[in-house]
């Protein structure tokens, strides 16, 4: 099942900022290190955890549970090209994704829920499901008489998109113009490792 507990419980356990802005390690928060009473005297880490930890920040990261993000990993392989690369492309292509990343959802289960529930649009059409993976050139907005829900409103000024969408905000309307670069995507997500934890299992 998808994660759906304490994100920053998640995020201190692996010392690792899961909403991509570190507000779960704000004033308040500071506890940087594990939960638990020995949470600050965890032991080493073998080769093989570091690989599961990557796994589990990637997949609880993008809001994915076990079976869906094996099935991405097992599809990434089989692309050609860069095992790694196509996993981030389609990490970052999933629709749910592109309206996060577009300001159109101030978190990714947000913008899941959106989609989830009809608010959201592909190139004019409905669509429901967030898994969908987007191509380059897709429009994407959301739906007219959704235009004003809070949730599409808190869209912080401070955080621009990425430069691999174009945003409309006051039509709420988003182009995916590009596949995006490795160093617009989060520097602490090791996909190396993530590809090696599945090729011990496949």
């Amino acid at each position: 099942m998808r994660y759906t507990g304490s994100i920053n419980k998640k995020s201190r356990r692996l010392g690792f900022s899961l909403l991509e802005n570190d507000k779960e390690f704000s004033k308040g928060k500071k506890r940087t290190y594990g939960p638990g009473q020995h949470g600050n005297k965890r032991p080493r880490n073998s080769e093989y955890k570091l690989h599961l930890i990557e796994k589990q920040k990637a997949a609880l990261m993008y809001g994915m549970n076990n079976h869906q993000f094996k099935r991405i990993v097992s599809i990434a392989i089989k692309m050609p090209g860069s095992n790694t690369k196509n996993l981030l492309d389609l990490l970052e292509s999933r629709i749910d994704n592109l309206v996060y990343r577009m300001g159109f959802a101030p978190t990714r289960r947000a913008s899941r829920q959106l989609v989830t529930h009809g608010h959201v649009r592909l190139n004019g059409k409905k669509i429901s499901i967030p898994s969908y993976v987007c191509k380059v050139g897709d429009e994407i907005s959301i739906k007219e008489v959704s235009k004003k829900l809070p949730v599409v409103n808190t869209h912080d000024a401070t955080i621009l998109p990425k430069a691999f969408v174009k945003v409309d905000f006051n039509n709420k309307v988003g182009t995916y113009v590009r596949l995006p670069e490795r160093s617009e995507i989060n520097q602490n997500i090791k996909e190396a490792y993530i590809i090696e934890y599945y090729n011990r299992l496949m």
